[in-house]
């Protein structure tokens, strides 16, 4: 919640705790105000002179000071966003020392500590927090004499990192150069094969369009089945679009071979309740699963459990691969997300950044760029070379829980808890075009993967629908769930959409392409 919101509803509370008065009381108060002081002495004294008496009611004394106990939390919040508070976590634990407070609590970090502190000098009076202010100026003052000049900033820059430090740098600085040798290719290629298309007089980039968009039309409810006794939250396709898994709100995940929909396999280990899953993009038989219990699991195709990892503070909620399939990234409800290494289970990189729970991930398809939204209604996007957040993405005015990279390498797709889709162009680093989607939050986006040629969103209000990329107009809606649509993904050849739901049911749709338009599209 915003802290416009929140004075909103502090201000309604208020209102609606005033005391109620009749109208001859609301008369002469509306009287007195608008009057002189003569007029309200004379009123008063005929009043008394009357021998009236005016009475205050135990739940009007009640509703007053709800109203003053609301009244002053509005403007400790109002004061305490006011406060300039430092960024430099050991300089907060200063302050907190220095005001007699823990400089940290049990599983406490550095941005919890940095509103702990906001919070305790909200309530301290002018002349304490002036007093705390000067003393902190003239411990920085000596600090920076004893230090010679040159040797001041650069202490303080090994001391104070404005960052957040990893784990096993080696491990990270190495990851980093791989992904650099991974992504660069891939991106010239990208640019050449879009040259190309541009270039050849062959190349009829509206009728592939068109072609796309009409087999999207065409996509039909092909299967539904059921898929777990708890409402399902997850789903992912392999790479060759055979198997299907999926998840619930329970601890166990099960694959499903396609296109019967027929279980294959089932994952158990976790000891919570699953939030996603996503199959590897290099590797058919391997997948991962996210899972309140604050961990992932790496499986094969088979159903054994091949790794752990842990480290989140709080639930998961979000997974995916990076293209290359070496690297997997979480979000979670703990404000940070987490970069591992498929192979050695290691945490790479533990990145902060949202000032809230962070849910929504995402890979650029050439691997040097990963995207990530938040419960705190933006989106933000990194080089993973780098690691510099690069752009953010302010806009959605409600909480982000969606988001999908296109294969063009300049669109991002963002949906959330306002009901809409946002395309963001990277090239221009703004916002191209708002889709008023859905009636309900947006729960999933998903570009098709080969050409991003059309976009698949689903939604809280039970439909999924297909939208063109071309001009974002709607081609298709895939009705058919009984409550909330969570998750979706698109098979790799974009003739099938997988969607879950709320309602427990699996359901497939498929476009009915017939073997001549398949041989033709393979060749």
């Amino acid at each position: 919640m915003t802290m416009e919101e929140e004075e909103e509803k502090l201000l309604s509370s208020i209102a609606a705790s005033e005391p109620p008065q009749n109208g001859e009381a609301a008369a002469r108060t509306t009287d007195s105000d608008s009057g002189s002081d003569d007029d309200a002495a004379a009123a008063t004294q005929g009043a008394s002179s009357a021998g009236v008496e005016y009475h205050i009611s135990e739940e009007q004394k009640a509703a007053r000071e709800r109203q003053e106990r609301a009244m002053q939390q509005l403007l400790m919040k109002r004061r305490a966003s006011a406060l300039a508070v430092p960024t430099n976590d050991n300089a907060v634990r200063t302050r907190l020392r220095r005001l007699g407070e823990p400089m940290t609590l049990f599983g406490e970090r550095e941005m919890e500590r940095r509103d702990r502190l906001r919070s305790i000098l909200a309530k301290l009076d002018s002349a304490q927090l002036e007093t705390l202010m000067k003393a902190h100026d003239e411990d920085e003052a000596s600090a920076a004499g004893a230090q010679g000049p040159d040797d001041s900033d650069f202490d303080q820059e090994i001391q104070y990192p404005f960052f957040t430090e990893a784990t096993r740098p080696r491990a990270l600085r190495d990851a980093r150069v791989q992904i650099a040798h991974y992504s660069i290719p891939r991106a010239a290629l990208r640019l050449q094969r879009a040259r190309r298309k541009e270039e050849d007089p062959d190349e009829d980039m509206d009728a592939e369009i068109n072609w796309a968009l009409e087999q999207a039309s065409n996509l039909k409810l092909d299967c539904s089945e059921i898929g777990d006794d708890r409402p399902l939250s997850g789903c992912s396709f392999s790479q060759d679009g055979k198997l299907l898994a999926a998840c619930a709100l329970s601890p166990v995940a099960k694959l499903w071979s396609m296109p019967q929909v027929t279980k294959v396999a089932t994952l158990k280990g976790h000891t919570e309740r699953l939030t996603d899953v996503a199959f590897s993009p290099v590797q058919n038989h391997l997948l991962a699963t996210a899972s309140a219990d604050r961990t992932a699991r790496l499986w094969n195709s088979e159903g054994a459990h091949l790794m752990t990892f842990g480290g989140h503070l709080d639930r998961l909620a979000r997974i995916a691969f990076h293209p290359s399939g070496k690297y997997l990234g979480t979000t979670s409800f703990d404000k940070t997300w987490r970069l591992w290494d498929v192979e050695t289970g290691e945490e790479l990189l533990l990145q902060e950044g949202h000032s809230r729970s962070v849910y929504a991930i995402d890979f650029h398809l050439d691997g040097s760029l990963v995207a990530t939204a938040g419960l705190d209604a933006l989106a933000r996007v990194w080089d993973l070379r780098s690691g510099r957040s690069i752009l953010t993405l302010e806009g959605h005015v409600k909480k982000v829980l969606a988001l999908s990279f296109s294969p063009n390498g300049y669109y991002l797709a963002t949906g959330g808890e306002d009901n809409t889709c946002r395309i963001w162009d990277l090239r221009k680093k703004k916002s191209i075009y708002i889709i008023p989607a859905h009636s309900n939050l947006i729960s999933q986006v998903k570009f098709e993967p080969q050409e991003g040629y059309f976009l698949v969103t689903g939604s809280y209000d039970m439909t999924a629908k297909i939208w063109s990329a071309r001009d974002f107009k709607p081609v298709k809606t895939l009705s058919g769930h009984e409550s909330k649509v969570t998750s979706l993904d698109v098979s790799g050849d974009g003739h099938h959409i997988a969607s879950v739901s709320h309602d427990r049911t699996i359901k497939l749709w498929s476009s009915g392409t017939n073997e001549k338009d398949q041989e033709m599209d393979v060749d």
